[in-house]
C-alpha cells in the first residue's frame, strides 16, 4: 500500500486530465465520432437483418388480403368472416378501386390500388405515416412513400386518369403499408366516387390467422374465407408470402452495401480509439516515472493513468452514442424508403453494446502501456519518456537525409520511423479512410451507370400508344416499385376508349408518319409486350418485341449483342441459369399461338424483377403489331408541348400520346448515393482525427527538439514543413493500401448486391474506375493526412523557442 492515500490518487487523476488539455480534448472528440461511426454503422447492420419481418410484425401485417364484390355481400356479413375458427384478427371492410394518376406534367403513375379508410390505425395493417397528415375530405390522398421524391411531394396535385373527367387529388400525405395491401388511401366516400364500370368497386378485408407461415396453411384459410360468402362473392386474395418475398428481393441488394459500410466503421472505430487511448497513456511514462519516484506503487499508477484515458473517453462515448443516433436517424430513413418497410430506429441494445465495447477497447488500450510502464524503474521510465528508444529510426534520417529535399522535409519524412506502433494506427486510420473513399466513388459511379442502363423505355420522353386512353378493368398490382410503362398497359390491336365504346383499329403507319412529321422528334421505334411461353421455363414470361430501329432500345449487355434483326433474342441471366442455356443457343419462343425458333445472342442486365422478359424482333411474329411507339426528342424540345401537338393528330385516329414520368428507382438509386456519400463523410473525418491524434501526441513529445530546431533557425514556414511532411509518407501509404482494398470492396459487393436479385451486372457497371480516379483517389491518403495535421502543425510554428526548449 502506498503512503499516498486515495486523495492523492484522485488529485493525480484530475491534474492529468486538466494539464493535457488539447490531448483531453483530442481523445475526447476521436472517441465521440468513433462510436457514432459505430453506432451508425451497427444500426445499418442491425436494419440490414430481415427488415420485411420487422416491419410486419410492427404493423401487423395482414397475412391474407381479399377482395369482395359489394354486390353479392353485406359489409355486416364481411365483418362476420374476421370471427371465423382460425381468424386471430381482420380489419374493414374497405371501399377499394384502381386508378391510374397522372401526375402534373402528364406523365402516366402506376395503376395503383386505392382504398378508403378513415384513419391509418387498424387492427390488421396499422399503416406508418411517414410525412403529411391523414386524409379529411375528398379531393385528398396519401401515396405509397416510394412514390416521394422530387416529382411527387407533399401538396403536389395528381389526376385520377387521363380521362377528361379525371379528378385532381392533391397528395397530403405518404404512408408504408408494409402488408402492400394498397399503393394509395383516401376516405371511403373519395373511394367509392372514383370506381368506375372499368375500375369497379371492391370491398377489402385484412386477416391474420394463428397459422399462416406456409402456402398450404393460407389456401386453408382462403377455402375457409370464400365458404363463408355466398358463391362467387370473393373476387381475389393475395398472400403475404408472395409480399414478403418481393420486398425480401427488393432489399437483397442494399444489404451487402450496408454490411460493408458497417463494418467498415466498427472496425476504424475499435483501430481509432485503441490507437488514440494508447498513444495518450504510452506519452505519459515520464510522468510515471516521476510518480514512480515520489511514492506511488505501479498498481496506483495504472489505476490513475486507465482513469485518465477513461474520463476524456468516457464523456466522448456518451457524446457518441447521442450523435451516433442523431446521424443514423436520416440514414435509417433513406434505408426505410428503400427497403420499403415502416420506420427504423437505432435499436436499444446497440444503444447498450456500443459503448460497453468502447469502454472495454478504452480500458485495454490504457491498460496495456500503463501495466508495461509500470514493470519500468523509474530511472528508465523518465528516460523513456523524455525521447524514443536510442538509435530507433536513425537508419532512416540518414538514409532519407541523402534525398535532393530540404532538410526539414527529410527530418519529418523519418520522424514516423521514431514511433513505429503510433505510425502503424495513423496509416490503418487513413488506409481505412481511403477504403471508404474509393468504395463509394465506386458504387456511386456503378449505381449512376445502372440508372442509365433501366429500363431504355423510362428514357423515352413521350410515348404514342395505339388505342387511345387506356381503361383496361381491374390490372394486377404493378411489379415491384418501378414505374408502369405505357406499353406495358398497352396491347395490339383495337382497345376500349374510357367511355367504354369501341373504336376501330389504329393504323400503325399512320402513327408512325405522324411521329415522322413532327418537329423535335429525334428518333422513335415501335414496341408491343405479351405473355409467351418458353421451352423450358415453367409459368408465364413476357417477350418485349421491337419494330424499326431499335437501337435506343438497347438494354445494357452483360454478354453478346443487342438484337438487331429477325430470329434473334436477347435474355436475362435468370433465363439462361433457369434453361441451361449460353449465348448461341436456340429458344423455342410461342406468341399468340405462333411458335418460332430464336437464336440467343444476348444477355442482358435485366433490373425488371421477378418476372422473366425476352426481347426479340416484331419481324418474327407477323400477326402482332406495336402497342406503342417510344419517342426520344431533340434538345431543347419541351415533352409537353411536343406530346399535345402530337397528341391532336394522334388522337382522332384513336390513339394517344403520354409524357413518360421519372421512374421510382430513380428514387432508390439518389438515396443509395446519399447514403453513400454522408457514411464515407463519416469515416473519412474518424480517420482525419486519428491523424490529428497522433501528431499532436507526436508534436507535443517532440516539442523541445522543435525548439531546438527553432534556436538554430528554422522558421515557421519550414516547421510547418516537418510537421506535414512527418505524416504526409504516411498518408501516401495508407493511400497505396486503401486504393487497393477499396477496389476489391468495390468489386467483391457490387455483384453480390447484383446476384441478391438474380443477375450478372454487366461491364459498364462493374468497370467504373480508370487510372486518372485512381491515382485522385490514392492521393486521398496524403490529404486525409495533412488536413489531420495542419492543427498541430500551425500550434508547433507559433510557439515560441524559449517556451519549446523549456518544456520537459
Amino acid at each position: 500500500m502506498s503512503r499516498r492515500g486515495s486523495g492523492a490518487l484522485g488529485r493525480v487523476v484530475r491534474s492529468g486530465v486538466r494539464r493535457r488539455r488539447v490531448q483531453t480534448l483530442v481523445i475526447a472528440l476521436a472517441t465521440m465520432m468513433a462510436v457514432a461511426s459505430a453506432v451508425v454503422a451497427g444500426s445499418l447492420m442491425v436494419a440490414a437483418d430481415a427488415p420485411f419481418d420487422r416491419a410486419f410484425a410492427q404493423q401487423r401485417g395482414a397475412h391474407i388480403t381479399a377482395q369482395y364484390d359489394p354486390a353479392k355481400v353485406s359489409p355486416s356479413r364481411l365483418k362476420d368472416t374476421g370471427r371465423l375458427a382460425g381468424v386471430t384478427a381482420s380489419a374493414g371492410p374497405f371501399p377499394a378501386t384502381t386508378i391510374k394518376p397522372v401526375d402534373s406534367n402528364g406523365g402516366h403513375l402506376p395503376a395503383v390500388i386505392l382504398v378508403g379508410r378513415s384513419t391509418p390505425q387498424a387492427d390488421v395493417d396499422e399503416l406508418d405515416l411517414k410525412s403529411g397528415r391523414w386524409p379529411s375530405a375528398s379531393g385528398e390522398v396519401v401515396l405509397a412513400a416510394s412514390f416521394s421524391g422530387p416529382f411527387i411531394k407533399l401538396g403536389t396535385t395528381v389526376k385520377s386518369s387521363d380521362a377528361a373527367d379525371g379528378q385532381p387529388l392533391t397528395v397530403v400525405g405518404f404512408a408504408v403499408s408494409a402488408s402492400s395491401t394498397a399503393e394509395a388511401w383516401t376516405t371511403p366516400a373519395q373511394a367509392s366516387a372514383l370506381a368506375s364500370k372499368a375500375s369497379p368497386l371492391t370491398s377489402q378485408m385484412l386477416y391474420r390467422f394463428d397459422s399462416a407461415g406456409t402456402k398450404e396453411q393460407l389456401v386453408a384459410g382462403k377455402e375457409k374465407l370464400a365458404a363463408a360468402v355466398p358463391s362467387g362473392a370473393l373476387s381475389g386474395t393475395e398472400s403475404w408470402l408472395d409480399t414478403k418475398r418481393a420486398a425480401d428481393e427488393g432489399a437483397a441488394p442494399t444489404i451487402p452495401f450496408l454490411i460493408a459500410y458497417g463494418a467498415l466503421g466498427i472496425v476504424m472505430s475499435v483501430i481509432i480509439v485503441a490507437s488514440v487511448v494508447s498513444g495518450a497513456v504510452g506519452t505519459g511514462l515520464r510522468r510515471i516515472g516521476i510518480l514512480k519516484a515520489i511514492g506511488f506503487t505501479p498498481r496506483e499508477i495504472v489505476r490513475a493513468h486507465v482513469a485518465q484515458a477513461l474520463i476524456p473517453a468516457g464523456a466522448g462515448i456518451a457524446l457518441g452514442v447521442v450523435l451516433g443516433n442523431l446521424l443514423a436517424m436520416p440514414l435509417l430513413s433513406s434505408a426505410e424508403s428503400v427497403y420499403g418497410t415502416a420506420s427504423l430506429s437505432v435499436a436499444w441494445w446497440v444503444d447498450l453494446v456500443v459503448p460497453a465495447v468502447a469502454l472495454l477497447v478504452v480500458a485495454i488500450a490504457a491498460l496495456v502501456p500503463a501495466l508495461r510502464a509500470g514493470r519500468l524503474r523509474t530511472v528508465e521510465a523518465i528516460a523513456v519518456g523524455r525521447a524514443p528508444r536510442t538509435g530507433r529510426g536513425q537508419w532512416a534520417h540518414r538514409a532519407l537525409g541523402r534525398l535532393p529535399l530540404p532538410r526539414p522535409v527529410t527530418y519529418g519524412l523519418a520522424s514516423p520511423f521514431a514511433r513505429p506502433v503510433r505510425a502503424l494506427a495513423m496509416v490503418l486510420a487513413v488506409a481505412f479512410g481511403t477504403v471508404a473513399a474509393t468504395f463509394a466513388w465506386g458504387l456511386t459511379d456503378s449505381l449512376n451507370e445502372v440508372g442509365e442502363a433501366r429500363d431504355p423505355e423510362d428514357r423515352a420522353a413521350v410515348t404514342a400508344i395505339i388505342g387511345g386512353p387506356v381503361a383496361d378493368s381491374g390490372p394486377p398490382r404493378p411489379e415491384g416499385n418501378g414505374t408502369e410503362s405505357p406499353s406495358a398497359r398497352a396491347v395490339s390491336g383495337p382497345r376500349p376508349q374510357s367511355n367504354d365504346t369501341e373504336t376501330s383499329p389504329v393504323d400503325p403507319a399512320q402513327v408512325r408518319t405522324a411521329i415522322e412529321a413532327q418537329s423535335g422528334t429525334a428518333s422513335y421505334y415501335g414496341k408491343t409486350q405479351a405473355d409467351t411461353t418458353v421451352a423450358g421455363v415453367s409459368g408465364r414470361v413476357r417477350v418485349s418485341l421491337y419494330q424499326g430501329d431499335a437501337r435506343a432500345a438497347s438494354y445494357a449487355m452483360i454478354a453478346g449483342h443487342w438484337i438487331t434483326g429477325p430470329g434473334q433474342v436477347v435474355v436475362p441471366s435468370r433465363l439462361l441459369e433457369k434453361t441451361d442455356s449460353e449465348i448461341g443457343d436456340t429458344l423455342r419462343v410461342t406468341v399468340s399461338e405462333h411458335t418460332v425458333t430464336l437464336r440467343i445472342v444476348g444477355e442482358s442486365f435485366d433490373t425488371s424483377g421477378e418476372r422473366l422478359e425476352i426481347h426479340a424482333d416484331l419481324a418474327d411474329f407477323p400477326l402482332v403489331e406495336p402497342g406503342v411507339f417510344l419517342i426520344d426528342l431533340k434538345p431543347g424540345v419541351a415533352a409537353a408541348g411536343y406530346a399535345d401537338a402530337l397528341g391532336a393528330v394522334v388522337q382522332p385516329l384513336g390513339g394517344d400520346v403520354v409524357v413518360n414520368s421519372s421512374s421510382q428507382g430513380e428514387n432508390t438509386i439518389l438515396i443509395l448515393k446519399a447514403m453513400a456519400a454522408l457514411l464515407t463523410l463519416m469515416l473519412v473525418f474518424v480517420a482525419g482525427l486519428g491523424v490529428l491524434n497522433s501528431v499532436v501526441l507526436d508534436t507535443r513529445e517532440r516539442v523541445h527538439d522543435l525548439g531546438v530546431c527553432k534556436a538554430l533557425g528554422m522558421s515557421p514556414r519550414q516547421t510547418v514543413g516537418l510537421v506535414l511532411a512527418s505524416v504526409a509518407g504516411l498518408g501516401a501509404l495508407g493511400g497505396l493500401i486503401g486504393v487497393p482494398v477499396g477496389f476489391a470492396l468495390h468489386g467483391f459487393v457490387l455483384p453480390v448486391m447484383g446476384r441478391a436479385v438474380g443477375t450478372a451486372l454487366p461491364p459498364s457497371v462493374l468497370e467504373v474506375f480508370d487510372v486518372p480516379e485512381l491515382v485522385l483517389l490514392g492521393s486521398g491518403g496524403v490529404m486525409i493526412a495533412v488536413l489531420g495535421a495542419l492543427l498541430p502543425a500551425g500550434w508547433a510554428a507559433r510557439v515560441r523557442t524559449a517556451t519549446a526548449l523549456r518544456t520537459e
